[in-house]
């Protein structure tokens, strides 16, 4: 039996920091008392919070581990005070578009799991017939592209998929989270003449492709009445027409991550392919435009979109955007990225949630998220207030290729605990495997 009681002079409790103790024993939460007693260990000024939740990264395995992988990938994360993450359906091979696949998938996280793992699967042109077993599976929700994923097995959808496939998903109210950009034709920004420029790049895939497609969504949704969530919007244009949807009662949620509320593109160099992700990181305009729809609620909660892959692959020798990897390795940089994006937009109070309560509720992990009794022993302990500038040798994920990187970031992991066991502490991994796999009951 392993029982614990650690106090800190702020604790989140009750959606408010207070002085607490908090005991546990094995994976759960005991007893809470608004006190110090006397035989706990004490953690002072430092935040003791739930667990960070990532309900968006691309761990590619099986099949391209040698873009990531569960053990590097969990391992970063814990080291960010995420406890628990949701793998997306690609990039792994293959794509977890079948119930084999996914079966595929979990025998592959075996052994890995040095936090709580949880999954989504695919739908694609041809694999409803799969969505009924898939949907039974456990798994937590079902992701879709309205245009090319950059994997070939995993092409995007129309809306006559869309039509056929979201009826079933419905029944089973599990999300359908779509990436949303949609185009009849590319845009001519001269980007084939200019592969290095950011500004080339960000002119590539215009805001217009996201709105178009976040509307399509929407519309489907009232048609079907089935949950849609947005991922990653970067378009704060799209902000308005989220919002109608929601206020009209429609069961639309929406994310943003760190990515796009920390970085500029004023500000990214060219022939840094280090940055490219898509949809791009737009001007600080519309950024702080997203930032502002977390005060508001028409944005639910931040992710990552963790997406790394090799050196060659994202182009860091020729710095070319056309034809490198879009996507932005950050797994270990939710908490303390986002926060430092966040932090003269809102209080500390008004961004806990946006990391903890509010995406275990997207993925209804009721057990997860909060600080209550009986709830699962997942904890980061952190200092806000504390500033890191980050170097590669702090990095875990595989490849030291991140935007994060010689950054300053303002919040300092301490500990993370998962199901009640310490795994990073003092800057290193301290116990593995401790995660456990998060089925949809």
């Amino acid at each position: 039996m392993q029982a614990r009681k650690i106090y800190s002079n702020r604790v989140w409790i009750e959606n408010k920091l207070q002085p607490a103790t908090v005991s546990l024993i094995n994976n759960s939460i005991t007893a809470i008392d608004l006190k110090k007693l006397n035989d706990t260990e004490d953690f002072g000024n430092a935040v003791i919070m739930p667990g960070v939740i990532d309900v968006h990264v691309h761990i590619n395995e099986p099949g391209r581990t040698e873009w990531e992988g569960f053990e590097t990938a969990t391992q970063a994360a814990a080291a960010g005070g995420t406890t628990t993450i949701i793998d997306m359906p690609l990039n792994a091979s293959p794509v977890t578009t079948t119930l084999q696949a996914f079966q595929q998938k979990l025998d592959a996280s075996v052994g890995k799991m040095n936090v709580n793992v949880g999954f989504y699967a695919g739908l694609i042109p041809g694999n409803i017939p799969h969505l009924e077993s898939l949907l039974q599976s456990g798994i937590l929700g079902i992701k879709c592209f309205l245009t090319h994923s950059g994997i070939d097995e995993f092409p995007n959808v129309t809306e006559k998929d869309l039509d056929e496939a979201m009826p079933i998903i419905a029944k089973y109210n599990i999300p359908l989270l779509a990436h949303c950009e949609l185009y009849d034709k590319e845009v001519d920004s001269d980007f084939e003449n200019h592969p290095t420029s950011y500004q080339h790049y960000l002119a590539s895939r215009p805001k217009k492709w996201e709105n178009d497609a976040i509307d399509l969504m929407i519309r489907m949704s009232r048609k079907h009445n089935c949950p849609v969530h947005i991922v990653h919007v970067a378009s704060a244009e799209a902000l308005s027409n989220i919002e109608a949807a929601k206020k009209e009662g429609l069961p639309i949620t929406a994310e943003t991550c760190t990515q796009y509320i920390y970085f500029n593109a004023e500000e990214i160099p060219d022939a840094n392919c280090k940055y490219k992700c898509a949809p791009p990181i737009r001007e600080k305009a519309n950024n702080d435009q997203l930032k502002e729809a977390f005060v508001t609620g028409v944005l639910d909660f931040i992710t990552t979109d963790h997406s790394p892959a090799p050196p060659t692959i994202k182009e860091i020798e020729t710095g070319n955007l056309k034809k490198a990897w879009g996507g932005i390795a950050g797994i270990q940089f939710l908490l303390s990225g986002s926060w430092t994006a966040m932090k003269d937009t809102m209080t500390l109070e008004q961004f806990i949630p946006l990391v903890t309560s509010k995406p275990a509720s997207f993925i209804k992990a009721n057990t997860k998220g909060t600080i209550a009794l009986g709830k699962d022993a997942d904890f980061v302990i952190w200092n806000p207030e504390d500033t890191s500038l980050i170097s590669e040798s702090d990095v875990l994920f595989r490849y030291k290729i991140s935007p994060y990187i010689s950054q300053i970031l303002n919040g300092v992991v301490l500990e993370t605990i998962v199901n009640g066991e310490t795994v990073y502490k003092n800057k290193s991994i301290t116990n593995k495997n401790k995660g456990i796999w998060l089925l949809q009951k």
